[in-house]
């Protein structure tokens, strides 16, 4: 059963400025792992805007609020070219409490901008 849905968009040119305006940014958002995977594609700071965009969407499909120390307990992962998220710390305790037991997450993006797209879902109680 579907809990929620959550879709983002943003321009990546913005994630760009962030990464030059603070060098702080990258840590305070992603995860090193995050980092690490993006570092290896071509179109680094896009990975990082799709993966940016993602956690907004994780966060809407949730119904969660996003604070500064929460960005990186939604992580991004790509196995088998296929985006998941891992959830950490607070936003899984949230996610458990809500009865959500898996996220489908879709990423793009073109020369300008990243979109995220995520499902909650939840199992269906049986009587």
């Amino acid at each position: 059963m579907i809990f929620g849905i959550g879709v983002d968009i943003i321009e990546i040119d913005r994630v760009k400025k962030a990464i030059t305006r603070s060098p702080r940014f990258l840590g305070q958002i992603f995860t090193e792992q995050e980092i690490a995977n993006c570092a290896q594609k071509p179109d680094y700071v896009a990975s990082l805007a799709a993966r940016f965009a993602a956690k907004e969407a994780v966060s809407k499909a949730l119904g969660i609020t996003m604070w500064v120390e929460k960005w990186r307990q939604i992580e991004v992962e790509q196995t088998n070219d296929r985006p998941s998220v891992i959830l950490k710390e607070e936003i899984l305790a949230a996610a458990k409490e809500l009865g959500v037991k898996r996220i489908h997450l879709s990423l793009s993006h073109d020369k300008n901008q990243a979109i995220a797209f995520a499902v909650a879902e939840k199992l269906i109680d049986k009587p």
